[in-house]
């Protein structure tokens, strides 16, 4: 335990990991959080004077929109969703412009999905159909969504079969009527900030990580190791352990840091409204609250297998610049050759640690492993930190053997 320690403290010392954690916290939760909230991204717009074009006004912008999206009975329901459509278009109607973060965009999205033969592709309004379509003949919403729900998994071959059976199974686990508020902000939660942060972090894990062994080389301490009393074994998990403590002190900084911005400026509401009203054709039956816990887990199994993967790739060479180029190829090149690659290894690069993405809940993907379908995401919240864990006793042994020779 002292070995660690020393460790741990001798990693917090340096000047680059004070920085890259500082980037890292500004970025994620300055930039991201607070002034996400407040300016980029829900600001009212039609500031001319600003970069985004938007004002410094979310916190009372916030307010107003769920304010107005408690209006509606707090369920989606044939009768609220048509009250929804009137109100746009008597808005229009005087005048009134409507911020498209007020659930203009889910009102739409709904529209384009469940009622496409509504779409009047030659109206001046043909992208946004709520400014036209005519509202009592919205009706049968639930049902329509199952269409949708079949067409998509028929469309995406997963239609039959033992697949398309979990996902059904999945589905009808799903409660109707959904609760239903102001869904902009949980969408920029789950649908941007949080995918993120694993692909921020992997850049500052491997400017901070992957010096661990390769560093010794560097430093050229080998002789001086091999006359320690508890040798380069001990040395070695020591210098491990502590670098998987780094990886889970970078991520509570952030996600502490991000939950208290997220707090002050959205609060808890809509908490409990279910991931379909962002995603419709979801077919988890999760809701707000467990999706965000689930991509926090997954940003955070993923950093532990991430670090652990690092520090192998830095106790195989002996340049910090290869150590480093190594593990940012192995976080960004599966993203960067993906595209080019058969959709089922594309899958299979997700199980890397911080490769895929927690948004995955949102998505119908499987594996099919020994004859059973597996949801994806149980596989992207343990195979990625099993991965990093594996690499342990790799980084150890390998290690250990440099020093003798």
């Amino acid at each position: 335990m002292g070995l660690f320690a020393l460790e741990h403290k001798k990693l917090w010392r340096k000047t680059s990991v004070r920085v890259s954690v500082l980037l890292c916290f500004v970025y994620m939760v300055v930039f991201c959080g607070a002034l996400s909230y407040q300016w980029f991204e829900f600001g009212s717009s039609n500031d001319v004077t600003s970069a985004f074009g938007n004002n410094f006004d979310g916190y009372a912008m916030i307010r107003s929109y769920q304010a107005s999206a408690d209006g509606y009975g707090g369920y989606l329901t044939d009768e609220s969703f048509q009250r929804m459509v009137r109100d746009i278009q008597a808005d229009d109607d005087k005048g009134i412009y409507r911020e498209l973060k007020d659930n203009r965009s889910a009102v739409n999205d709904y529209l384009t999905q469940l009622y496409p033969e509504l779409r009047e592709t030659d109206n001046a309004y043909s992208i946004l159909m709520e400014y036209y379509v005519d509202s009592s003949k919205l009706t049968g919403f639930y049902e329509r969504r199952q269409a949708a729900v079949e067409e998509f998994l028929h469309l995406q071959g997963q239609g039959t079969g033992a697949e398309g059976e979990m996902l059904r199974a999945m589905n009808e686990k799903v409660e109707e009527p959904f609760r239903f508020g102001w869904t902009s902000g949980w969408q920029n939660v789950l649908g941007d900030t949080l995918p993120d942060m694993g692909v921020i972090m992997a850049l500052f894990l491997a400017i901070v990580l992957s010096p661990t062994f390769s560093g010794e080389w560097h430093s050229n301490t080998a002789p001086l190791l091999l006359t320690m009393d508890r040798g380069w074994r001990h040395l070695a998990l020591a210098k491990i352990l502590s670098g998987l403590a780094f990886a889970v002190e970078l991520f509570a900084l952030l996600a502490v840091g991000s939950i208290a911005a997220q707090l002050v400026y959205l609060g808890t509401d809509g908490w409990d409204m279910p991931i379909q009203v962002i995603k419709l054709l979801a077919v988890a039956p999760m809701n707000m609250l467990q999706a965000e816990i689930f991509e926090y887990a997954f940003a955070l199994l993923g950093a532990i297998g991430f670090a652990g993967v690092v520090m192998l790739l830095s106790a195989l060479v002996k340049s910090n610049v290869l150590a480093l180029l190594l593990s940012l190829a192995a976080a960004y090149g599966p993203m960067m050759i993906a595209q080019y690659l058969p959709y089922g290894l594309q899958k299979a690069l997700d199980l890397i640690p911080l490769v895929g993405s927690g948004a995955d809940i949102f998505r119908t993907n499987t594996f099919h492993i020994f004859g059973k379908y597996i949801w994806s995401p149980y596989l992207l919240i343990t195979v990625p930190v099993l991965i990093g864990l594996a690499c342990v006793p790799f980084a150890i042994m390998k290690w250990s053997r440099r020093q003798r020779v």
